[in-house]
């Protein structure tokens, strides 16, 4: 489910789902607001909006690796690696 909280930035159409089409405008299509499991563009969806609240907490995105994040507060330190997989 974590894909259903990516955000979509571009404008996304699809077919009205089978058994959820509108019987007064069937050749209707539906506009994507967020992202859907299977969507070609759901796991980048997802990572940019998981990525945003690390650094909104404190995190920095390492340059040399998109999917490492790390946190420095006194003598803590954490080190997150991120990997979406759509497998």
């Amino acid at each position: 489910t974590a894909f259903f909280h990516g955000t979509l930035n571009e404008e996304v159409y699809m077919r009205q789902p089978a058994g959820f089409v509108d019987p007064q405008f069937p050749s209707h299509v539906c506009r994507l607001r967020r992202s859907l499991y299977g969507l070609k563009q759901a796991p980048h969806a997802w990572f940019q909006c998981f990525s945003q609240k690390l650094e909104h907490l404190g995190f920095t995105a390492s340059q040399a690796d998109s999917s490492l994040f790390t946190y420095f507060d006194g003598s803590t330190i954490i080190y997150l690696l991120i990997y979406v997989d759509d497998m």
